[in-house]
């Protein structure tokens, strides 16, 4: 398998990638847009097809690059059905298989750090996010933070994998790389209670300072897939298709805004599509027909 880690340093960030082999597909996981140059002149010189970036949550001390990279390549964005982002094409559900060639995770939905925080398993290693970090957890008091959740998934979740387990963290802010699952259950400081009343007076009394990007990096994030609006696809787009218009659509708007992409591409014109896609639609009262 190719796997690589990246570091941002500003954030204390790591993101990862991981291919099956080189000239296949390729997916990323919690990319920063300062460095989307670099992730994707290393797809290149490893000849890999980026398919699917991923989030485990909306972060809140980095802009992400889901959007940016899904604007240069064309690639799934995967986040969990809780998130609020709307960069999104696919979201995935506790237990559902987020796959590549070669290659498959397994998402986990894990709240407590955030309400839409989800790790990623798969083969020898597991993808932590913020939920569980080396020698460490994720702070609980942002974001719909909740400790006694982040007990839960901590316990009933991640510590159930098996001890050999690799785990690689969203952040590390001593630049440790990997841990394992056993390791974090014996030496982990944050780990050692026996309960989730326990674990939250931990949490409770931490006091930390709000991440120094979070005011931008958080609304930011939420709308990352605006910059669909460049790409002609909001409902304003005008020109002309044999007289006829076009509307794309889809679930939240991500993979509709693709295909006035691709259909621009081709040379057709007077193409639309609905921000927001149908959920958009729905929670602005618009009204759905049912069809048997």
């Amino acid at each position: 398998m190719i796997f690589r880690q990246f570091f941002d340093h500003q954030s204390s960030s790591y993101t990862y990638i991981l291919g099956s082999r080189r000239g296949g597909e390729a997916m990323i996981i919690d990319a920063v847009i300062e460095h989307v140059d670099r992730y994707l002149q290393l797809l290149g010189e490893l000849d890999l097809k980026l398919v699917k970036a991923l989030d485990t949550h909306v972060h809140a001390d980095h802009i992400s690059g889901l959007g940016a990279l899904r604007d240069r390549t064309r690639c799934i964005t995967v986040m969990g059905r809780h998130s609020q982002i709307d960069v999104a094409s696919v979201r995935v559900e506790d237990g559902d298989q987020v796959d590549i060639e070669g290659i498959s995770l397994r998402a986990l939905y894990t709240p407590g750090h955030t309400d839409d925080s989800y790790c990623y398993h798969g083969g020898d290693r597991v993808f932590t996010g913020d939920t569980l970090l080396i020698r460490g957890t994720g702070r609980t008091d942002l974001q719909s933070g909740d400790p006694r959740a982040a007990y839960d998934s901590l316990f009933n979740k991640l510590l159930k994998l098996p001890d050999e387990t690799l785990v690689y963290p969203a952040h590390d802010y001593r630049g440790e790389t990997v841990s394992t699952v056993g390791e974090e259950r014996a030496f982990n400081p944050r780990l050692q209670v026996g309960s989730a009343d326990a674990y939250a007076e931990i949490m409770d009394g931490l006091h930390l300072p709000s991440p120094k990007m979070m005011d931008v990096a958080v609304p930011t994030n939420l709308v990352i897939g605006a910059s669909q609006l460049a790409a002609g696809g909001g409902l304003h787009y005008e020109g002309r298709t044999g007289g006829k218009r076009i509307l794309f659509y889809c679930a939240y708007g991500e993979r509709s805004a693709l295909a006035v992409a691709t259909s621009k591409e081709a040379g057709l014109a007077n193409i639309f599509h609905l921000l927001g896609g149908i959920n958009a639609w729905v929670e602005a009262g618009e009204p759905i027909e049912a069809v048997d």
